[in-house]
Parts: structure tokens; C-alpha cells; sequence
């Protein structure tokens, strides 16, 4: 682990589960067109989980499952469960095509020079794999000596013995280095190769005495139906399983709250409302990397912007290590700003209402959000 940041590693899965038991495909077919999009138009879910109302940070808030990056996941132990695959480029994941200079440093880095013999591609998808069987009890494992490119197809997860893995998962929750037990004694190896890379987001430093935070990598996995999922009561108080467009109405009527990142994240997946397609298109820029994105904070004249790397707001003095962060503001109201046109990436609250404002290009081939109209029934693009 790297022990010398400002910040913590974390983790997160979003996991798309189909809703209509159809099979994943081959055939990538074209995106839907955001005007087309209705509650209907999807055939899977997304899991959502409230945190508890106690929670430290976000309480109440539905998230992800995922959490903070443990010891265990970069533990020398995993090289003999992943035996088989400890000679392949990333264990089998191969090597991401991004220049390593604009590579999310949470990825870029050696991790020898820590002691551990486990990429950071590999343990950041461990602990995504751990968190979410602690959290919801959904275990993302194949048989060892499996093939790690088939793996990468979507798949059923681990069913059988569900009171071995209740047992398995109370050990795992006192002490996640029980995790690498379960997997020798159970003879399987975490599924990391259906987990694709999709994001990743660093928690801002928006005051002094703003001290947690988090660099957390998203990573994506689809599966063929819904797993059966049962809550920890510890962390996590209840759990949703909702369509992408769903999900977000419930934001935006303001029934639930849900953090930007996961909120940008959902509106990305409105483009793909089948499970097929999201699948062909995740396995596809699996290897394209991404950046680390940090939203900034830009004060108008009559509200705040939160700016996203290419704005035209977006600082270029940006330090993301700073302990007292610079104020960045502007003499221009916000419909100044939103009429004045140039490059959007910003996410603007009115009258309590999130809106996403983008008409940036993408960078590795990536999706942009479809953005939700605050009252209307319907997505509306901004793109």
C-alpha cells in the first residue's frame, strides 16, 4: 500500500445486472438516442446501496459498493492464487494503452517500491471484489486455473452454499485477510477480469477542514441476471437495485441523495439502456486507462460551479496536495456563464437541483452523461 498520500485508495464496482434474464451478445449495437430514453427503455438494473445514517462520510448517501483499499489486497499471499497468471501482463489483464505520463497516478504507480508483488490494477479490482461481497454479499469468483480471457465475459457470480458463504463473509468482515483463505480453501480466484476499468475520482479539498479523502477507482462489471443480495446492516442500511435513468429520477425529485461521481457515472450509462451493449462497450475501452478527474470549485456571482478537467473554468494551477486550496472565482453570473458558450464540463446546482453541463469530447474512448433535465420526466442532452 502506498502509505505517503494525502488522501486514501478506494475502490468501487458498478455492478449492471440484466433485468429481462436476456443474454449477453456479441453485436454491439448503436447507442440509444437520449430523446428515445424512457423508464422502460432499459434491460438491466444498477446496485445501489444506502450508507448507514452514522457513516462518517456520506452518510445517508447511495453509493457504489466499494471501500477503502485494506493491506490484504496488495498481500504477496494472492501470488499463489493467481498462480496460473503471475507471468501474464497484469495477471491477464493486459496492459492499458495510455501514456503512463497521463495515467491516473493510482495506477501508475510501482508498486514494488512498497513491498508488493501485486499490481495495482489487480489489487484495486481485489478490493472492488471484496468490498462488495462484505457489503451485499455478491461474491465475483471463478474457478482457479479458469481462462482469464473467457473470464472477462459477463457471468454468473458464485451461488452455491449460501451458508458457507454467510460464514465466509462474517470472517471476511473481521478481517479481510481471511478473504485469501476463503479463496484457497474454496479453490477460486476473484473474477478481476470482468471487472473493466471505467473511472476515477479524487475527492476534492474544498476547505482546511475538509481531511477525508478518497482516490477512488470505478470499475464496471456486468452480469447475466440479478444476484441474490443481502445487506450488512453495518455500513450499509438497504440496498436498490434500479435502472440508470431510475436511479437518477430519484436523485432529482430529491427523494435520495447521490454523490456527484456516482451521479456523472449513471448519467454516462443512459447512452447504453442494454445490458449487451454496455458489456461489449465496457470490454471494449477496457485497456484505453482514463485520468484522474477532481471537480473545482468556481464561485460566481450568484452560485457555485463545480468544473471538471476542460472547462474553460477549470484552473490550470490546480494542486490536488494543497492543504489550504485556493479560492477560484469569477465576475460573471451563472447564465453569463452558460450562455457565454465554450467548453462545459461543470455540474450546477439550482434551486437545489443537480444539472450536468457538457460538451466536451471524451478522452479514451470514453461515453459522455446524458444529462437529466431537473423537471422533466425525460433526459434532455446537454452534450
Amino acid at each position: 500500500m502506498n502509505n505517503t498520500l494525502k488522501w486514501r485508495e478506494a475502490a468501487t464496482l458498478i455492478l449492471a445486472a440484466g433485468s429481462q434474464h436476456r443474454h449477453i451478445v456479441s453485436k454491439l449495437q448503436s447507442p440509444a438516442q437520449p430523446h428515445s430514453l424512457k423508464r422502460t427503455s432499459f434491460d438491466y438494473n444498477v446496485l445501489l446501496l444506502q450508507r448507514s445514517q452514522k457513516s462518517s462520510f456520506l452518510p445517508n448517501a447511495y453509493v457504489f459498493p466499494g471501500g477503502l483499499v485494506d493491506p490484504s489486497d496488495f498481500s504477496n499471499d494472492w501470488v499463489k492464487v493467481f498462480e496460473k497468471y503471475r507471468h501474464q501482463p497484469n495477471f491477464g489483464l493486459g496492459l492499458v494503452k495510455q501514456n503512463p505520463t497521463t495515467r491516473a497516478p493510482m495506477f501508475a504507480t510501482d508498486r514494488t517500491r512498497f513491498g508488493s508483488l501485486i499490481p495495482g490494477e489487480v489489487a484495486f479490482r481485489i478490493c472492488a471484489i471484496r468490498e462488495t461481497f462484505e457489503e451485499s454479499g455478491i461474491l465475483l469468483v471463478v474457478p482457479e486455473g479458469s481462462d482469464a480471457e473467457a473470464s472477462k465475459n459477463a457471468m454468473a457470480v458464485f451461488e452455491e452454499n449460501q451458508k458457507l458463504l454467510a460464514k465466509w463473509r462474517e470472517d471476511v468482515q473481521g478481517d479481510p485477510f481471511q478473504f485469501i483463505e476463503m479463496c484457497k480453501e474454496m479453490r477460486c480466484v476473484p473474477n478481476i477480469w470482468a471487472l473493466h476499468e471505467w473511472s476515477n475520482w479524487l475527492t476534492p479539498k474544498i476547505s482546511s477542514s475538509n481531511v477525508r479523502r478518497y482516490d477512488t477507482a470505478f470499475f464496471i462489471c456486468c452480469l447475466q441476471k440479478r444476484p441474490p443480495t443481502t445487506q450488512d446492516q453495518k455500513e450499509v442500511v438497504s440496498f436498490t437495485w434500479w435502472s440508470p435513468f431510475e436511479a437518477i429520477q430519484e436523485y432529482l425529485s430529491q427523494k435520495i441523495f447521490i454523490p456527484p461521481p456516482q451521479c456523472y457515472e449513471l448519467s454516462r450509462m443512459c447512452n447504453l439502456p442494454h445490458v449487451q451493449e454496455l458489456h461489449r462497450f465496457s470490454l471494449a475501452r477496457a485497456l484505453e486507462g482514463c485520468e484522474q478527474w477532481m471537480t473545482v470549485l468556481v464561485k460566481a456571482e450568484d452560485g457555485v460551479l463545480h468544473t471538471l478537467p476542460g472547462d474553460d473554468l477549470y484552473p490550470d494551477d490546480v494542486d490536488s496536495t494543497a492543504e489550504n486550496p485556493k479560492l477560484y472565482s469569477t465576475n460573471k453570473n451563472i447564465e453569463d456563464l452558460l450562455r457565454d458558450g465554450g467548453r462545459h464540463h461543470r455540474l450546477l446546482y439550482h434551486d437545489g437541483f443537480p444539472n450536468l453541463y457538457v460538451n466536451v469530447e471524451q478522452k479514451y474512448k470514453h461515453l459522455g452523461p446524458v444529462a437529466m433535465n431537473a423537471h422533466s420526466a425525460e433526459p434532455k442532452s446537454k452534450i
